[in-house]
């Protein structure tokens, strides 16, 4: 073991100012240890019994996520870790690791309370680490919260805009193929001679069909039966592809009277060529309609994720329908509800006058909450997440509740604390309902929990004005 001086303990830089006698004191209530490459000076979870200087050598510090090691920083000699004066905790929350053989100085715990009235200024400068420490690590905790949730963003979306691209490409690809039939179709409707009325009125039919938007919705077996009727009547009237014309036509409410209209303004040899081209029209109808959709859902997310991050806007609080975060928020995490079979219950007052608000940071509240509400009732059957607004007294009230086994009554009035959390190691920082508690504070606004096995209620308020 090094003998350690008061010159030495002099040239750390937390000690420059404390009088030598203090140090002197400090050296001789310590104790030498060792630690050889792979032993650890504390382990997570492990008591915090004392407080280390490092003498010589490296020391990693880390913390596990997802099972894998994250990396904090190395200490080098002079550095100062473990407990230290006034602090409120008692466990490590971080693992250090021996990476050489290395030389501890060990202040014990049970001599902190002598310390702290007999040797002031030695006090005030191990209190002086304990700020600068819990400063810098909850900088860096903060950092891999937002990194953690926007991985959580970024892979729900991913997914969410991967459905609709895909289908974007497959009905194209559909469509292209369809329309290349379209040509024998065409020619074999040039070849039947028609009146100008009859065709009128085919037109004029088909083409409000087509504009239609009342649509029926049939259970399966309602669709089934009216498939087969209309298959039967197809048959019957010599209809080829009759199998495919009455998928089609039943689906869009084309009616056997509506068969029979058709048939009126034709001749018997010319159904067959007309109902196939109003059904090649409909099938184009219908997959340009899928496209559509499609390209309307990628549209919705990209519009939810700029609103959401409220990134073509400056940071500053604007008047805005408190609805319109939560709703964004909900087209974001869409995926994680539908993955978690969340049954989502939207109970909204829609009259509720526009709040004074940060927009992004409040929409970083609501993911907070949704998502812890979320993971509380991951594996639950009939799983249950209400949202609702109201108005309560000057403030607009939200309430996120879950079905989930509900906060234990022992914890509750902890959950608000920096690095606090119920997660398993690596599944979460313990700062989102911390950040979340700050962001409703800078809205002068409160943040609350009412939690019983089976019920968890969350209420956030805002003031109006």
């Amino acid at each position: 073991m090094v003998n350690i001086s008061t010159e030495w303990l002099q040239s750390v830089e937390a000690f420059k100012d404390v009088p030598v006698e203090q140090l002197r004191w400090l050296a001789e209530n310590s104790e030498p240890k060792t630690l050889l490459p792979g032993d650890f000076m504390f382990k997570t979870g492990e008591p915090l019994n004392a407080t280390y200087i490092l003498i010589s050598g490296k020391l990693r510090l880390y913390y596990m996520q997802n099972n894998d090691p994250v990396e904090i920083t190395v200490m080098e000699a002079g550095t100062i870790s473990g407990y230290l004066p006034f602090s409120r905790g008692m466990t490590a929350t971080i693992y250090s690791e021996a990476m050489v053989e290395s030389q501890l100085m060990c202040f014990p715990i049970e001599k902190i309370d002598v310390m702290i009235h007999t040797q002031f200024e030695l006090t005030q400068a191990l209190v002086h680490v304990m700020t600068n420490r819990v400063r810098e690590y909850t900088t860096m905790m903060r950092q891999n919260e937002k990194m953690m949730a926007l991985g959580k963003l970024s892979a729900g979306l991913a997914h969410e805009l991967n459905n609709p691209a895909a289908a974007i490409v497959r009905g194209a690809s559909s469509l292209r193929k369809h329309l290349q039939l379209m040509p024998d179709t065409f020619q074999e409707v040039m070849s039947i001679k028609m009146t100008p009325e009859d065709v009128t009125f085919v037109k004029d039919k088909m083409f409000a069909i087509l504009k239609s938007t009342d649509r029926p919705k049939l259970t399966m077996m309602e669709r089934g039966a009216k498939e087969d009727d209309m298959v039967n009547w197809l048959d019957d009237h010599d209809v080829a592809n009759g199998v495919e014309i009455a998928e089609n036509f039943v689906e869009f409410g084309i009616t056997i009277d509506i068969l029979e209209e058709f048939k009126s303004h034709m001749s018997p040899n010319s159904l067959s060529a007309v109902l196939n081209w109003i059904d090649k029209n409909l099938v184009t109808e219908r997959m340009v309609l899928d496209i559509e959709e499609a390209s309307a859902r990628i549209v919705k997310l990209v519009g939810s994720v700029k609103t959401f991050t409220h990134m073509d806007q400056s940071h500053d609080k604007r008047l805005t329908d408190i609805h319109d975060g939560i709703r964004n928020t909900l087209n974001i995490m869409e995926y994680k509800l539908r993955k978690g079979h969340v049954q989502l219950i939207e109970n909204y007052d829609t009259s509720l006058p526009p709040v004074s608000i940060m927009i992004g940071e409040m929409n970083q509240v609501w993911t907070n909450l949704i998502d812890n509400a979320v993971d509380a009732m991951q594996g639950r059957e009939n799983s249950t997440l209400e949202i609702k607004t109201e108005k309560d007294g000057t403030c607009v009230k939200v309430s996120i509740i879950d079905n989930g086994p509900g906060i234990p009554e022992n914890i509750q009035s902890r959950i608000f604390d920096p690095f606090f959390t119920t997660k398993e190691i690596g599944k979460g920082t313990g700062l989102g309902l911390d950040i979340s508690c700050q962001i409703v504070k800078q809205h002068h606004g409160n943040i609350k929990v009412n939690s019983v096995p089976g019920k968890t209620l969350f209420s956030v308020l805002i003031p109006i004005h």
